[in-house]
């Protein structure tokens, strides 16, 4: 089994008081409704043929996609989760959907 090379360079020492090791983070900021761009699709691959509605190319932070994914499942009145950037759906609920999200000034492709 090989093993990872870490190519970054290793800090020895350091006389600055406020240096950091760790990376920064980015600010992830939520696009408003109006400027999200979202595709809705049906799929049943992997998912031993059971059907789901996915939703996806949403653009902002975990939390908002999460909130956005409980919306939806409510109005639907199925399960389902958010994560990765996509919201999946139990069952095919693309109607459903379209309206919700184009109600709530969503653009849809």
């Amino acid at each position: 089994m090989k093993k990872k090379i870490d190519f970054r360079p290793a800090i020895v020492f350091s006389t600055d008081p406020n240096f950091n090791t760790e990376p920064e983070k980015e600010n992830i900021i939520t696009l408003p409704a109006r400027e999200q761009l979202l595709r809705i699709t049906l799929e049943t691959k992997h998912r031993a043929g059971k059907t789901v509605t996915l939703i996806l190319g949403f653009v902002g932070t975990e939390a908002d996609l999460v909130d956005l994914g409980k919306q939806l499942k409510n109005f639907c009145g199925a399960g389902g989760s958010a994560k990765d950037g996509e919201i999946i759906i139990q069952g095919d609920h693309r109607e459903k959907v379209r309206g919700w999200l184009q109600k709530n000034q969503y653009r849809i492709k």
